[in-house]
């Protein structure tokens, strides 16, 4: 497979650079008849693999304009990274994460109950955090670094700024809720 459509967004996958300028003009033909055309400004090239670091020759338009390479881009809002490896980059998610649970905590915070923040995290905060994930492997390290987003909103909302004593609070919280005692 070469080409990945999702309404208005392409990618392109080549195992070379020369295949992708071929891929590319034949793209961008079948565009012309479909009377669209490819939105240089928006569009770039990506290398992923051993020779990611490798500087190489611009992939080009028919009409003669150069795509950028970058070392991430975005597509249907999964950060894709230059590496040698298939990897993708979750700090976006992670600050949307604490947007919306500053947002949340902003309107509820000391009124609701930590059962109520901890739902509404629930249901409006893991979605943002987590979307995408299936798309790209997830390594220890950036397990580590959600567990961390998680924690720091539940001590927020647990008003506790020991991690331990975070996840000590949150564990016993759950199995509580879980055998129904209140």
């Amino acid at each position: 497979m070469s080409v990945f459509l999702y309404a208005d967004d392409i990618i392109l996958l080549a195992p070379s650079v020369t295949s992708l300028q071929q891929l590319l003009l034949v793209c961008e033909h079948e565009l012309y008849s479909l009377d669209m055309a490819i939105n240089v400004k928006k569009s770039s090239c990506m290398r992923i693999g051993p020779r990611f670091n490798v500087d190489c020759c611009n992939v080009t338009t028919e009409d003669c304009r150069d795509l950028l390479w970058c070392d991430s881009l975005r597509y249907l809002g999964v950060y894709i990274n230059s590496a040698r490896t298939f990897s993708c980059s979750y700090s976006h998610a992670k600050q949307s994460t604490y947007r919306v649970f500053n947002a949340v905590f902003g309107k509820v915070g000391r009124v609701a109950s930590s059962e109520v923040i901890v739902q509404l995290f629930k249901s409006k905060c893991l979605p943002v955090m987590y979307y995408g994930l299936e798309a790209c492997p997830v390594n220890k390290s950036q397990t580590k670094s959600f567990q961390y987003v998680m924690n720091c909103c539940f001590g927020k909302t647990l008003n506790v700024r020991s991690n331990s004593v975070c996840r000590c609070s949150i564990v016993l919280r759950w199995i509580l809720q879980s055998l129904s005692v209140k």
